[in-house]
């Protein structure tokens, strides 16, 4: 059998990796090899990629994701499985069972692990009839050799080493991502190696929450600012997630550039070679990427939030690319959310049409309209006071009443045209998802979801409030989000 392990690199992760690996090696716990990243780092992407690649049984990882790091901060376990994605609803509750009647583990409390050496080591283990072997592997490589399948690299590097050279800000912001810049977009694709800020991996992350946002990815926002950059990227702490800002400080909302790149797939050799299958969004992302779906006369299919529920219509066949209002895109490549892919496909995209990001985004709203789209975190709730307040809600969109209902705010009227709590029934094996989120959809496409969130740092309950608004005068594509919404946002609140 074999299994993956990797962590990246918080508070904690040593002395849970080293019990991990004292864990693994006994008999009774059926582990007979451990693939490991160098020094105990790998992204997400490139545990699922290593996954896939060797048919591990899955992969631990050790990631709070972009939650705050340090001695206070948070700390998480996370199992994907063999597919290389984050375990099923099924597989976490099989999971759960078995903690509650498990008895007694097995653990060899000597076990010594180099993980600044590469390659394989094998410990001879008292009643093991083989050796049990560690491997240690370049964080990078294996991940880089796929990507080098995916992207034409040539004229990526020649967007980045040309005459009409694109300058480019990446921020790792101190987590997993450093290693990855470095390697891939300065060593192997030619940006200069002050390109990448933020780079060296830092188990606090520096002091500050590792989230790839206009509110913590401050300094990345700063420099674009001044013009000098004509593209800018941050990651989270485990590489998953992105953030996309053009020259000048240009901000591209996560379901906008979900959705742009779904438009412009065909400059990604893997796609024009593969085909493009279907679409899939989590039910909170704005319906930007339904439109380009609709254009390109494919299916789209609206999930639960996580990205667990995009595993079986990619297995299946039926999904090329999905995303997540929270920063997060990936595709069937691999089985998680890949924030350098997603990177990449911008490059690939500039590349190929020889526009800077503003203008690209600014021309996909010309053609499909524009949604504007907001997200209101309510964190640090009294978790009884929550329930209750969700309870409350659903029962009063769950009235028959309410779908004539009509709110007048300012000068405008917004007109309910359907609302319910969302279900989700997986398509490959008819698994229901329940209560996954309130929705109320008005007539104009506008959208109201509350959902209760189980990924928020700190204690409490946390409970996310989404609008959605659809414009489809380019004379009206200009405005602030906020000044644009103040009226759908008063209904919601």
């Amino acid at each position: 059998m074999l299994g993956g392990y990797t962590d990246v690199g918080r508070i904690h992760s040593s002395p849970v990796r080293i019990l991990l690996f004292r864990m693994a090696d006994m008999q009774g716990n059926y582990i007979g090899r451990l693939v490991i990243g160098h020094n105990g780092l790998l992204s997400t992407p490139a545990v699922s990629c290593i996954i896939r690649k060797i048919k591990a049984i899955g992969g631990i990882i050790l990631t709070a994701s972009h939650n705050p790091g340090g001695p206070a901060g948070d700390f998480g376990i996370k199992f994907n499985v063999a597919n290389g994605g984050p375990s099923s609803d099924t597989v976490m509750e099989r999971i759960y069972h078995v903690s509650r009647k498990l008895e007694e583990y097995a653990i060899c409390p000597d076990l010594r692990v180099d993980l600044s050496r590469l390659g394989r080591q094998e410990f001879d283990l008292e009643n093991k009839f083989k050796p049990f072997r560690v491997e240690i592997v370049d964080s990078v490589e294996v991940y880089l050799q796929l990507l080098r399948n995916i992207f034409d690299f040539s004229a990526i590097k020649s967007l980045l080493t040309g005459p009409d050279q694109l300058k480019i800000h990446i921020d790792a912001m101190n987590g997993v991502m450093g290693p990855y810049v470095r390697r891939i977009l300065c060593d192997e694709l030619g940006a200069p190696a002050n390109s990448a800020v933020n780079s060296v991996p830092l188990e606090d992350f520096g002091g500050q929450p590792p989230e790839p946002n206009l509110t913590y990815a401050t300094s990345l926002v700063d420099a674009m600012k001044g013009g000098d950059f004509g593209f800018g990227a941050a990651f989270d702490a485990d590489g998953d997630r992105y953030m996309i800002l053009g020259e000048n400080g240009f901000f591209v909302n996560p379901a906008d550039s979900l959705a742009v790149m779904a438009a412009n797939l065909s400059t990604v050799p893997y796609f024009r070679q593969l085909g493009v299958k279907g679409f899939a969004r989590s039910m909170a992302t704005s319906t930007a990427l339904d439109r380009v779906a609709k254009a390109m006369k494919l299916a789209l299919y609206e999930t639960p939030t996580g990205w667990r529920y995009f595993g079986n219509l990619m297995d299946s066949g039926r999904c090329s690319l999905c995303g997540e209002e929270s920063f997060g895109t990936g595709s069937d490549h691999i089985r998680e959310k890949d924030g350098l892919w997603s990177v990449l496909v911008w490059l690939s995209i500039i590349a190929a049409r020889k526009q800077g990001v503003e203008q690209i985004v600014r021309e996909h709203w010309a053609k499909f309209g524009r949604n504007y789209f907001c997200r209101f975190d309510y964190e640090g709730l009294d978790p009884r006071a929550a329930f209750y307040l969700m309870r409350d809600l659903e029962s009063v969109i769950s009235d028959k009443a309410f779908t004539s209902q009509k709110f007048a705010v300012g000068d405008h009227i917004y007109s309910v045209e359907r609302a319910d709590n969302f279900e989700y029934i997986d398509p490959v094996d008819g698994t229901v998802a329940r209560n996954q989120g309130l929705r109320i959809v008005f007539t104009d496409a506008s959208r109201l979801v509350f959902r209760m969130s189980g990924s928020g740092g700190g204690t409490g309950a946390t409970i996310r409030i989404y609008a959605e608004s659809f414009e489809r005068d380019p004379e009206r594509h200009n405005r602030e989000t906020q000044v644009q919404m103040v009226f759908l946002i008063c209904v919601g609140v």
